[in-house]
């Protein structure tokens, strides 16, 4: 299968697609542009809001606007002023992180975690911020914190730091929002890319975007079986999520940052947004409840 071209806005660094469930909208970063973006798929003209700093994730808020996981920390944006203010700084002392990729779980706590933007090995860590405004750090050790996503049942969370090539799962406690017994699930394969977003569908199956690898691919959880890939006529698939009125269009981000003129040519829409139908619906995406 392969994906249709949605959006030719050829983003630096686009990711962390998110479908409102109350709007019916698109929303994804552009990460190294500071920007949120918001698509309408009924033809309205995409929105563009600016943040001012790095942004790694941005998730629907209960009571109104949205989360954000930035340069800086995590935060509220007010959509109609643009104006961010900042709820968490759990890692003020290391100038040097970011956050990356976030998501709200089903009780509507807020889990993001951190990389380095220098490229040093295990200066990241993930956190949890809880409804109340108050962080936990959950763990550390992690290079490239990416891909989130809970089975159906809420029993168990799924991580992805992308430099170690493998899909984590957790045991999750839904109630306390704690996490136990890591295993790996995934080894990911060589030669297709490595391990970026992810996103999970009402089967309880795994769909991870492969950074250069040019595709996204759907895996059974229980066995760590590839199950079916959507390939895309660019490098750098970022992430991927559900959406549509019935959830049923995979939408997928891409990157064009770090690749040379020839790739560029060779890409003219890398960084753009893309979709396909695959056959199988997602669940629908988690609100922030703070």
């Amino acid at each position: 299968m392969k994906a249709d071209l949605i959006l030719d806005v050829r983003a630096q660094l686009g990711e962390g697609p998110v479908w409102h469930p109350r709007e019916q909208r698109l929303y994804w970063v552009d990460i190294l542009a500071g920007l949120v973006h918001v698509h309408d798929p009924s033809g309205k003209p995409d929105t563009v809001y600016r943040v001012g700093q790095m942004v790694g994730a941005a998730v629907p808020r209960r009571s109104g606007g949205l989360m954000l996981a930035t340069q800086t920390g995590l935060g509220v944006f007010d959509l109609a002023t643009e104006r961010f203010t900042l709820v968490a700084a759990p890692e003020k002392e290391l100038p040097e992180n970011r956050f990356n990729d976030g998501k709200c779980d089903p009780r509507g706590r807020f889990w993001a975690g951190t990389m380095s933007m220098v490229r040093k090995t295990g200066t990241g860590s993930l956190y949890c911020l809880d409804t109340d405004g108050t962080v936990r750090h959950v763990f550390g050790g992690v290079t490239t914190s990416n891909g989130l996503g809970w089975s159906p049942d809420q029993r168990t969370m799924y991580y992805i730091d992308t430099p170690t090539m493998q899909v984590a799962a957790f045991d999750y406690d839904a109630e306390a929002g704690t996490l136990s017994n890591r295993r790996v699930i995934i080894p990911f394969p060589d030669g297709v890319g490595r391990p970026d977003g992810m996103t999970v569908d009402a089967e309880g199956m795994l769909w991870i975007a492969h950074w250069d690898g040019g595709r996204v691919s759907r895996w059974e959880p229980a066995t760590g079986r590839l199950l079916q890939e959507i390939h895309l006529p660019v490098a750098r698939a970022s992430s991927c999520t559900f959406g549509g009125p019935n959830l049923e269009r995979l939408y997928i981000t891409t990157a064009r940052t770090g690749l040379t003129e020839d790739q560029l040519r060779e890409q003219p829409h890398a960084g753009s947004l893309f979709a396909a139908t695959p056959g199988v619906v997602g669940l629908p995406a988690d609100e922030y409840a703070g």
